[in-house]
């Protein structure tokens, strides 16, 4: 999936994924609605709306009206490392490193001897107004160089990283002091002393490529998530509603636990859902109705039984790459599936011949959380929640099948179409 390679590449932070989701949208023909406008809203309208620029909602109405919503949700943002304000941290006047904090449950071991670089958004005073601004430099730029073995003979038997020392990236020597903020204004194109406001983070420069003796694999930074944005927007592109309303949600913060405003477990979906309802003379009685008769598709990627450690696997729900897109059940309810939300699933995949894998934890091994049982205390609706089976999560560099996303897409169009 070449293609899929291309979206990731382009998306090193969540405020660019959101970005490219829009300009993938506006291709297609939708337009942007602010919250902070009225709506217009009419069936058969093809719009999205943006929320702190990393969270995007996007609708495509059937032309006669409507019985539900088929949401399918997925999350913008990956494990990495922030970059503080005042980040400059000068060592014994040779290096210059930047001051970062954790960003996520990252693999720590995966950032070190990378070449990285800084991306994000920054908030600009022109005049009287604040505008945003997205920034990525784009260019090797820094590095978190390792200890040598020599140095530290435990690296290899359990060191204990410090986020605080151990993983600042390197960003220059002596000639790169109090330099950085001069850098961030010229790559937003503005001057410094307008820049009131940083989001920046660093990324990993790998970029996307094919793996394996038949490229069975694809190994590529930040597949977890976007693997599943991209099969979601492929999926929402290229169908059309019927008697469903089509709902692609891309939310931020998963990997921080959603509680931001932009996030899952805000009312980000809750509102704008309401405002469509409400802009078609919906009751509240008939919006509830609707609810009632929606569905939702929880999409982040799951874990696949990794030949080194197959005993983490539940012994009976052990889901391969390339196998096909795998069905993610909780009994403590960190995933919302179902029996009746999983035979909906099923039998959608079975339409379109895509194979599906279930996915339990092992019992003695704690699992994460995701998306749809956080979403659906906001909007209670049917909820799958799904992914594609991938090797080190949240690593700098993760695997995942070439397969998977491609069954996926075709999982996703039929829905919207059913």
């Amino acid at each position: 999936m070449k293609e899929l390679m291309k979206f990731i590449d382009a998306s090193p932070t969540a405020f660019h994924c959101v970005e490219n989701v829009k300009k993938a949208l506006e291709e297609k023909g939708y337009k942007e609605f602010k919250e902070s406008e009225d709506w217009k809203v009419k069936n058969g309208s093809k719009f999205y709306v943006k929320r702190n620029g990393s969270s995007i909602i996007a609708f495509n109405l059937p032309k006669k009206g409507f019985k539900g919503f088929h949401i399918y949700s997925a999350h913008s943002d990956s494990p990495s490392f922030r970059v503080k304000e005042n980040p400059e941290m000068v060592f014994e006047n040779n290096y210059v490193r930047l001051n970062v904090e954790k960003y996520g449950g990252m693999i720590l071991s995966t950032w070190f001897d990378r070449p990285l670089s800084v991306a994000g958004r920054v908030v600009v005073r022109e005049g009287d107004k604040l505008v945003e601004k997205l920034v990525n430099a784009d260019r090797d730029l820094c590095v978190i160089p390792n200890v040598a073995i020599h140095m530290n003979r435990d690296l290899n038997s359990g060191y204990k990283y410090s986020a605080q020392n151990d993983l600042l990236p390197l960003f220059g020597g002596e000639k790169a002091k109090g330099t950085f903020d001069d850098f961030i204004a010229k790559e937003a194109g503005v001057k410094k002393e307008n820049i009131l406001g940083k989001d920046l983070f660093l990324y990993t420069r790998q970029k996307g490529t094919y793996a394996g003796a038949h490229k069975e694999f694809i190994v590529s930074p930040r597949l977890d998530d976007q693997a599943c944005v991209f099969a979601g927007l492929a999926g929402f592109t290229d169908s059309e509603s019927r008697e469903y309303a089509s709902v692609l949600a891309v939310f931020d913060n998963e990997e921080v636990g959603s509680g931001t405003k932009q996030g899952a477990d805000s009312t980000f979906l809750e509102d704008s859902l309401f405002r469509v309802c409400e802009a078609l003379s919906f009751t509240r009685s008939a919006y509830l109705r609707t609810i009632s008769d929606s569905f939702n598709i929880s999409a982040d990627n799951a874990h696949g039984v990794h030949p080194a450690m197959a005993g983490k696997a539940d012994p009976t729900s052990r889901p391969y790459l390339n196998k096909g897109v795998v069905l993610k059940y909780s009994g403590s309810q960190k995933y919302a599936t179902d029996a009746v939300s999983a035979a909906y699933f099923k039998k959608l995949a079975e339409s379109v011949k895509a194979p599906v894998q279930v996915y339990y934890n092992n019992s003695d091994v704690a699992g994460g959380s995701t998306l749809g049982n956080i979403s659906t205390a906001h909007v209670s609706v049917k909820t799958a929640d799904i992914g594609l089976a991938q090797f080190a999560m949240h690593s700098a560099v993760e695997t995942m099948g070439s397969k998977d996303v491609t069954d996926l897409v075709k999982i996703v169009k039929a829905y919207y179409e059913e």
